[in-house]
């Protein structure tokens, strides 16, 4: 029987833009162009007539209907509705230079400085906000029963998926991260029912992230997809999808507002798990922290 794969976000739950910007990369070129304008300004987009908005789009109407539809509304009307209650509810930067995250040739510093302290902070919050706890449950009761995890990433993902197997061990759990894909791939093989495989990837379309998490499916471990995208093709060989809402900018592509959003996730995972076992994950925090006590600097001096 085929497995079920399990999303942590819907537009109902997460904010229409977001829900928008997600879905993005599997819309069709002109539905790009329709999805980028509203994406852009909720508000503006609100206020136009369909061929208004099919015109600034160079579309036709028909496509800003298959737009629609595409992204879960029943027609233009009801799209109008809830872009006019996103753009009510959007919260606007302090700083009226920091515009959509992206950051103009000749920005000074300062401004530099806001914009991405801005983006990055939304991203965190976007991602909390549109994580379904119900889904996050059942992989915290995955990784707590298995009998290993594996982690893959890579690039920025890469680090992400270092950093949460590194908290995993810390706390006792038998987790692995494999930054080659050959190593990567013949671990994979060797998982089997009751393994759970994690593949982090911000685009959901790196091809390792995706052969590996695929191999790890067909041995019958649970697998696991940590990416920005809903409908991208990693989360095909998933059995639960976690998702981001990291808007990347300029000078900024899978490398800062997506690492962020991905560790905020991997922190609820970890956490979650630890909680499940508060004593011994105390424990276990406690040796390993006396472990590398004595290569902090001032360390000796400290204990006399």
């Amino acid at each position: 029987m085929a497995k079920t794969t399990k999303v942590s976000a819907t537009h109902e739950s997460s904010g229409l833009i977001l829900h928008i910007s997600g879905l993005l990369p599997s819309l069709s070129p002109a539905e790009q162009r329709v999805a980028r304008l509203v994406v852009a300004d909720p508000a503006d987009a609100a206020r136009r007539t369909i061929t208004d908005l099919a015109t600034a789009a160079e579309t036709s109407e028909a496509t800003v209907i298959r737009f629609c539809r595409s992204v879960g509304m029943e027609g233009y009307p009801q799209l109008r509705i809830r872009l006019a209650a996103e753009a009510a509810r959007r919260v606007e930067p302090p700083d009226a230079r920091v515009v959509g995250g992206d950051i103009p040739p000749g920005a000074d510093l300062a401004q530099i400085i806001a914009t991405i302290a801005f983006n990055d902070a939304r991203a965190v919050e976007e991602t909390a906000e549109q994580l379904d706890p119900a889904v996050c449950e059942q992989v915290v009761d995955a990784i707590n029963g298995a009998s290993r995890v594996d982690i893959y990433g890579a690039g920025a993902s890469g680090f992400v998926a270092s950093d949460f197997q590194q908290k995993l061990h810390r706390i006792g759990r038998i987790a692995f991260y494999w930054p080659d894909v050959h190593t990567a791939l013949t671990s994979a093989a060797l998982l089997g029912k009751g393994d759970v495989a994690v593949g982090i990837s911000h685009s959901g379309t790196t091809s390792d992230v995706v052969e590996v998490l695929q191999q790890g499916r067909a041995r019958g471990a649970t697998t696991v997809a940590l990416t920005n995208f809903p409908r991208s093709p990693i989360t095909e060989v998933a059995d639960y999808v976690l998702t981001t809402a990291a808007r990347e900018t300029t000078y900024r592509s899978g490398a800062m507002a997506s690492r962020l959003a991905q560790l905020t996730v991997v922190d609820c995972l970890f956490v979650g798990v630890a909680a499940r076992n508060r004593t011994k994950a105390r424990r276990a925090l406690e040796v390993t922290a006396e472990a590398v006590q004595t290569h902090r600097v001032g360390a000796a001096r400290r204990s006399k």
